[in-house]
């Protein structure tokens, strides 16, 4: 298959906690010029090129960062060379950083671009392969300068942080964009026409179109989300039709797959059961008439259905396997991707039928901050027993620890909370608090709130941060 070029835009992608230390070097308080490298995977995709921060290299003043021959201040030779020579080991563009004074407009001195005319040649010679780079930051603005031989050169368009809360900066501030639609209005006076803007240039995948992922997926619509993905490999069931938003009684076709039926009949009618991103792309369409929907009827397991995601600006996991739970969180962690898992669970004693608990939660899924392997929350038994025999897997499918439960008000608690975190966390409205998981149980009344845990050496989480499509994921077929 031919490799996608790398077009434009270009962005740059920065996990929260490199971020928090990248930005604690530039800006001690002592406004000065201070600089480093970052390291960054490539991924070229139809919707432009993204810089995926892997690897930061802090100069260290006097040493690393020194007054410069021609302009104020300049990376040294030896650390230049060490930073990249580490950066082509690893197939990472290499990207000098620097600062500047101001708050919300920066841009290359004349001095900087000199010394990208004299540099970034020989730098590309030694990388042999990925671009090379100046970014350099104000306060709450950020400029790129990116090279990939032949000449050629972009500018970065936006620089997207990814945590709890997505923060996006660019070189000078952007118009307050007009024109908003007036079904938009009750909306835009929350979070603005820059908001609503906003939504509507993100693309956002759901994985999974069951109780939980069909209720996101109207919420999204109706939110004036631009650009939609939804997976799932399912027909519906008949069992689904008090949950599935969306589902009429034709899709599962039951005058051709009642029992009386004769079976080459019945299963002609259990084939031609309506699947359920059919029924999502219904459900999206009535909502937004004019959204981009993408229904991918597969496993996220599968590489050709995992690509459809890559270059989502946010995803939620709301489907039920152990498959999926792996699949999805590599996924944050390798594209820089945020998400939030979704689900509830309602535990019933198999032999007397009492319910001993009930709860629906919301578990945000951070790059390098939150992850499930870290939390004990992907079991290795389960990943093989699905990977090896597809029945258990249909059996246990209502069996897991946060299954889909048999009544829908459950997963619209989890849904609307989850996808109220998106929005809040998109449009500026949500504050930098500290990450916490949450359960909500109904039958005490009750809210529990955790801090995940995070091993620093995961190598799910810590292992495939920013790594992009330089490490191989866990899918069939890549």
């Amino acid at each position: 298959m031919a490799a996608t070029p790398m077009t434009r835009p270009w962005t740059l992608r920065i996990p929260a906690p490199m971020m928090r230390t990248l930005r604690g070097h530039l800006f001690p308080g002592d406004h000065d010029e201070h600089g480093a490298v970052i390291g960054a995977a490539v991924v070229p995709t139809p919707r432009g090129t993204r810089l995926l921060a892997r690897r930061l290299f802090l100069a260290v003043d006097g040493v690393d960062y020194v007054p410069g021959q021609r302009g104020y201040r300049m990376l040294t030779a030896s650390f230049v060379r060490e930073c990249a020579l580490k950066c082509a080991d690893e197939g990472l563009a290499y990207l000098a950083i620097h600062c500047h004074g101001g708050e919300r407009t920066v841009s290359f001195s004349s001095d900087d671009l000199a010394s990208h005319e004299r540099g970034y040649p020989a730098l590309l010679d030694i990388l042999a392969g990925p671009p090379v780079g100046g970014v350099v930051f104000a306060r709450n603005a950020v400029a790129g300068d990116i090279w990939i031989g032949g000449g050629r050169r972009f500018s970065l368009e936006c620089t997207d942080v990814v945590g709890r809360v997505q923060v996006r900066s660019f070189p000078h501030p952007t118009p307050v964009p007009t024109g908003i639609a007036e079904e938009w209005d009750r909306q835009v006076r929350l979070f603005g026409d820059a908001g609503q803007a906003l939504l509507s240039q993100l693309k956002v995948g759901v994985v999974g179109a069951g109780g939980a992922g069909s209720l996101v997926n109207e919420y999204l619509s109706r939110l004036g989300v631009g650009h939609l993905v939804v997976v799932d490999p399912e027909r519906l069931d008949p069992t689904n039709l008090p949950r599935v938003v969306g589902a009429l009684l034709k899709d599962v076709r039951p005058w051709l797959t009642h029992r009386r039926m004769p079976g080459f009949i019945r299963s002609i009618g259990l084939r031609r059961r309506s699947s359920k991103v059919s029924i999502a792309r219904r459900v999206a369409l009535a909502a937004s008439p004019d959204i981009i929907f993408e229904g991918v009827r597969g496993d996220i397991s599968d590489a050709s259905v995992l690509a459809h995601l890559i270059d989502c600006d946010f995803v939620f996991l709301a489907a039920d396997t152990m498959q999926a739970r792996l699949v999805t969180n590599a996924l944050v962690h390798q594209y820089l991707i945020p998400g939030i898992q979704v689900g509830a669970k309602v535990d019933v004693d198999r032999e007397t039928g009492q319910v001993h608990d009930v709860f629906s939660a919301v578990r945000h899924l951070v790059p390098g901050e939150s992850c499930l392997w870290c939390n004990q929350l992907i079991n290795p038994a389960r990943l093989a027993e699905e990977a090896t025999n597809p029945e258990q897997l249909r059996r246990q499918r209502y069996i897991d620890e946060i299954s889909a439960p048999s009544v829908i008000t459950l997963n619209a608690v989890a849904a609307a909370l989850a996808v109220n975190d998106f929005l809040f966390a998109v449009t500026g409205l949500a504050t930098d608090v500290e990450l916490r998981w949450r359960k909500f149980h109904p039958l005490t009344d009750s809210v529990v709130s955790e801090v995940p845990r995070r091993d620093a050496n995961c190598s799910e989480c810590a292992g495939r941060l920013g790594a992009g499509p330089l490490l191989r994921m866990p899918v069939r077929g890549n």
